[in-house]
């Protein structure tokens, strides 16, 4: 099985946060400045600008600066360790439940 670490441990704590899940969503439709980014959200800017700090030190997002204007985008490929990750879940998960059915089915009470 292969090791995330320290990769996986980052991107779920940056997507811990509700705003920072927000961020997100709103950067898988496009790339956005700061106070586009900033609009739906009731706080100080430099409060976002700590959420997006968070995010682009797990390496969720990127972001470049154009004379004042700060772009957001989202990291091509961000999230492939949580994908890979779940991947991996999901087979000893769907292998439980597979075996948890057949048990019920077999220990169901005959209809007569």
């Amino acid at each position: 099985m292969p090791n995330h670490g320290g990769e996986l441990d980052s991107v779920l704590r940056a997507l811990a946060d509700p705003t920072r899940r927000a961020v997100v969503e709103m950067l898988a439709v496009s790339p956005a400045v700061v106070s586009e980014l900033a609009a739906p959200f009731s706080m100080a800017l430099p409060s976002l600008m700590q959420h997006l700090r968070v995010l682009e030190d797990a390496g969720v997002v990127t972001s470049e600066k154009h004379g004042r204007v700060r772009t957001v985008s989202l990291r091509p490929g961000a999230l492939d360790v949580l994908h890979l990750w779940l991947g991996e879940q999901r087979t000893p998960a769907e292998r439980q439940a597979d075996r948890l059915g057949i048990h019920l089915t077999r220990s169901a009470p005959k209809a007569t």
